[in-house]
């Protein structure tokens, strides 16, 4: 054999472990192929994922658990800091962010979305029997707890530049020290989406009451994987499992338990406003 026909089939043999390797990178086939999809989020952030007698609860799990079904596959779920989450999911150690993450431009450019999964609009919390705030604006001079790293915290900083005085912004690891601390009286308000602080208010009626109206630039939380060729069927096998739970009332359902009603949501990732 001639080293010309021996050089041009190294190179076909070459070309098809190329091609082979590279039908191989995909995160979906590989996660079917396992049985299972392993999904981070941080259990402190109710109603979407807390843990109450150490199970895992709230609107994250419901729906996961649906979209699983679908994909026909197990999740395995991970508790992590919030600050460790996205970190994390960059650094392969799991398949998506399932924590509800709100859908702004910066993160478009580093993140794939999935179609949301929540309204997220900014809102604040305060004390049920204090008189002083009464709009959001009545926050200016005072002091307002929230989750580090999260986008609703990034918007009422930007919202406290336009009041006078503008007021102190504390920073906590979770949303639920911030919220004691607002029972304690040590901050006057807490910032959140308005769906955490419907459901706080909620569950402490005497305690805490929602500041309406919503402050913040009308958004959504989504779930979020990785960008890139290898993770795409992954997020579109996901949003196509999202939609079909929405449109046959499944996550209705989901809402109605949680919030106490339903909301209507973009069956497509809409352009950020934040």
């Amino acid at each position: 054999m001639g080293k010309t026909v021996k050089a041009a089939l190294l190179g076909a043999t070459l070309l098809v472990a190329g091609f082979a390797a590279t039908a191989q990178a995909d995160t979906l086939a590989d996660v079917k192929k396992a049985g299972t999809l392993a999904v981070a989020t941080e259990m402190q952030f109710p109603p979407f994922d807390f843990l109450e007698n150490n199970e895992y609860k709230g609107v994250d799990r419901d729906l996961f658990d649906e979209v699983a079904k679908e994909l026909g596959v197990k999740a395995k779920y991970i508790d992590l800091p919030w600050t460790s989450v996205l970190p994390g999911l960059e650094a392969k150690k799991f398949d998506l962010v399932i924590a509800p993450v709100t859908i702004t431009k910066e993160r478009v450019k580093r993140y794939a979305f999935t179609v949301p999964i929540s309204e997220a609009t900014a809102a604040l919390m305060k004390r049920a029997d204090d008189k002083s705030i009464n709009r959001p604006e009545d926050i200016a001079g005072k002091t307002v707890g929230g989750g580090k790293g999260t986008s609703q915290l990034a918007q009422v900083k930007e919202f406290g530049q336009t009041l006078s005085p503008q007021p102190t912004v504390k920073e906590y690891v979770d949303s639920n020290q911030s919220y004691a601390d607002l029972a304690a009286g040590r901050v006057d308000a807490s910032v959140n989406s308005l769906p955490n602080l419907a459901f706080a208010a909620a569950q402490r009626k005497e305690t805490f009451a929602v500041v309406l109206p919503p402050f913040g630039k009308p958004s959504y939380f989504s779930w979020v994987g990785r960008m890139g060729d290898d993770d795409k069927s992954l997020i579109e096998a996901i949003n196509t499992a999202l939609v079909k739970i929405q449109k046959d009332g499944r996550l209705a359902t989901i809402q109605k338990k949680w919030f106490g009603m339903s909301q209507e949501l973009p069956t497509t990732v809409p352009e950020p406003q934040l």
